[in-house]
Formats: C-alpha cells, sequence, structure tokens
C-alpha cells in the first residue's frame, strides 16, 4: 500500500541533495512532516473511538463471549478502503490538484485510523504505547538518514518495491493457508522492508523539491502525496513491530 506515486524526480543525482541549507527545501519538508504529524494523531484519535466507545465499536466488530474478534459488514469494508480509494486515485486523479491530493489523505487517513481500533482490540494499551514511541524513533532516524545521506537510493529503492510486492504476495497466501512461522517471517521481512522505504521516500521527496523548481502548484500535490508515502510507512512499520513485539491481552 505504500507503494502510491512513487518515483517523482528520480532523475536527479543524488549529490543534488548535498546542497547547502535550503530555508525553501527545510519549509517543504517541514510540511510534510507536520501533515504526517497531525495525520498519526487523528489515526490515534479514531483508533480510540473505535475500540473503545462501545456504540462505535459495536458497529465494526464482533466480539464473541471467549474474546474472539471477527468484522461487521461495515468493518470489513472499512478494512480494506484505503486500498480501494488507492487504486481508484492512481486511475482517476491523472492531473491531482492540491485539494484533491488533501482530500485523498485525510479519507486515507482516516479509514486506517478507524482501523488501527483492532490492535487496541488485540494488544494491550501499554505494548502499543511503546511500540508507537519505539516505530517513532526508528522513523525519525530512518528519514533522517535518507534526508542527509549522499548516496544514491534509487537502485536500493527499486530493489525495495519488488521486496514489497513479494511481502503482499506472502500475506495474501498467509491469510489463506496460515502456515506455522509464516506470519513471524513476514513480520521481520515488513520491517525491514518499510525500514528502508522510509530513507528512500525521504530522499525521494527533496530529489523531487529541486525537481519543482518552487512551482508552488506541484509542490502541494507533493506535499500530500509525499505525506501519504511517509504516513503509510509509519504505520505498516509500527504494525509489524506490534506484531513481533507486542503483548496480547
Amino acid at each position: 500500500m505504500s507503494d502510491f506515486n512513487r518515483g517523482y524526480a528520480r532523475s536527479i543525482p543524488a549529490d543534488r541533495a548535498d546542497m547547502s541549507v535550503d530555508a525553501g527545501l527545510r519549509s517543504f519538508m517541514l510540511g510534510v512532516y507536520n501533515k504526517v504529524a497531525l495525520g498519526l494523531l487523528l489515526s490515534a484519535g479514531l483508533a480510540w473511538l473505535t475500540s473503545y466507545y462501545e456504540p462505535v465499536r459495536s458497529l465494526l466488530y464482533v466480539i464473541t463471549a471467549d474474546g474472539r474478534i471477527g468484522f461487521t459488514g461495515l468493518g470489513m469494508a472499512l478494512r480494506f478502503a484505503p486500498l480501494v480509494m488507492m487504486l481508484v486515485a492512481m486511475f482517476a486523479m491523472r492531473n491531482p490538484t492540491a485539494r484533491s491530493a488533501g482530500a485523498l489523505y485525510w479519507a486515507i487517513v482516516a479509514s486506517i485510523g478507524a482501523g488501527l481500533g483492532l490492535w487496541l482490540l488485540i494488544y494491550n494499551v501499554q505494548s502499543v504505547f511503546s511500540t508507537f514511541l519505539i516505530t517513532a524513533i526508528a522513523f525519525g532516524g530512518l528519514s533522517l538518514f535518507g534526508y542527509t545521506t549522499k548516496r544514491d537510493l534509487t537502485g536500493f529503492g527499486s530493489f525495495l518495491l519488488i521486496g514489497l510486492i513479494g511481502l503482499v504476495v506472502a500475506s495474501l497466501a498467509q491469510m489463506f493457508l496460515h502456515l506455522p512461522g509464516l506470519s513471524f517471517i513476514i513480520s521481520i521481512v515488513g520491517v525491514l522492508i518499510f525500514a528502508g522505504l522510509i530513507a528512500y521516500d525521504t530522499q525521494n521527496l527533496k530529489m523531487s523539491y529541486y525537481h519543482m523548481g518552487g512551482d508552488q502548484q506541484s509542490m502541494a500535490v507533493a506535499t500530500n502525496y509525499g505525506a501519504l508515502n511517509l504516513y503509510l510507512n509509519f504505520i505498516n512499520l509500527f504494525q509489524f513491530l506490534l506484531s513481533i513485539f507486542g503483548s496480547r491481552r
């Protein structure tokens, strides 16, 4: 899911990213990070609402007497809504505006955030909170690396995208086969892939800024798409780390 609208300006060599401090670039990247942070705050609020507020929770989940969690029809629709929206947008939004890209970002963030309530039902709150902090620290370090490195990560990014496709295929297969041990392997690989994508997408955003040459409309669109990529990377990294280290209720 995080492979949405990538490859904005890979033709620019990595040494361009090592330019002296640029106020415009810092403003652009700050806009991206602020949008990611607000998206995470909205997601946390919606996750709490859908897991702890019973009238809303009952619309999405069915909890049996023995603690098993199932989905209602609405809950199942919400689960796949982000993927559907991204697939539709890939075909319908050929020439996105800042407004349409922003609407897409917040719609996806809201649907994912509401769906994250499931994790609060499965794992204890302390485990979720500590894993979120670990993810935030890792995200900051990896994004800083992608921002400051002189190395061109384009080839590395291509390798990661191939791995992402394999990860999706393996995850779909596990949904039906339930092979012992495969879920753990998928989680480990997922952590590695999305950790790499955070650095790659950060550098790609930096290259995009120079490529756009001050075009405000293009930068407004890139801010939303860049925030979407980094948000999805964060959420996926968080979920894989939680599946490895989280303590279930």
